[in-house]
């Protein structure tokens, strides 16, 4: 079972194709992160002049409460969406890196069984019990890896879920909290 140097290249090259696909994708990934981090920047600054400028106006304090109040819902949906953004991006990222590395195993899976067939026909004879061992290993292999892509998956439903349940009570107590100080 000796590699020719044929193969050997074969592989590194391979490898070196799924390295510099892994990087890009994680280049484009950080590039979305820094327009967005951009657009909350530029977002902020701007807000914060609005702001500043509004709270110069205020007289009393029925005026700054009101202020409070117009402030603080929008604020609050902006954070909110900002961490959709971030979630989006992540599970984006997740996927594409999951994707490649489903289908780097996927490659390695058919080139180590066919080794593996490359082996067992040249297996001296009574090596069955090696053979049958060598491929219950690899279907256990992809086995955990198949459950911990399934339990991945889950999780990220959950926190799908959480996200979405946490941002819907976060708008409902600033909305709350937006009608209280708007009575007074």
């Amino acid at each position: 079972m000796n590699l020719t140097p044929e193969q050997i290249a074969a592989a590194q090259k391979a490898n070196l194709e799924t390295l510099s696909g892994l990087t890009n994708q994680a280049l484009q990934s950080i590039e979305k992160l820094v327009e967005l981090n951009m657009h909350i920047a530029k977002q902020s600054l701007s807000d914060s002049m609005s702001s500043a400028k509004k709270a110069l106006e205020i007289k009393d304090i029925q005026q700054l409460l009101a202020n409070q109040a117009e402030t603080v819902q929008p604020m609050a949906e902006k954070i909110l969406a900002y961490s959709r953004h971030l979630y989006k991006l992540a599970h984006e990222t997740q996927a594409n890196f999951t994707k490649s590395a489903e289908k780097e195993l996927h490659d390695g899976q058919k080139k180590m069984n066919a080794l593996v067939e490359d082996w067992t026909k040249n297996a001296p004879a009574g090596s069955d019990a090696a053979v049958l061992a060598m491929k219950q290993a690899i279907a256990s292999a992809t086995k955990v890896y198949e459950t911990s892509q399934k339990s991945v998956t889950h999780a990220i439903n959950i926190a799908q879920t959480n996200l979405n349940s946490t941002a819907e009570t976060a708008l409902k107590s600033v909305s709350a909290f937006d009608k209280s100080t708007k009575k007074k």
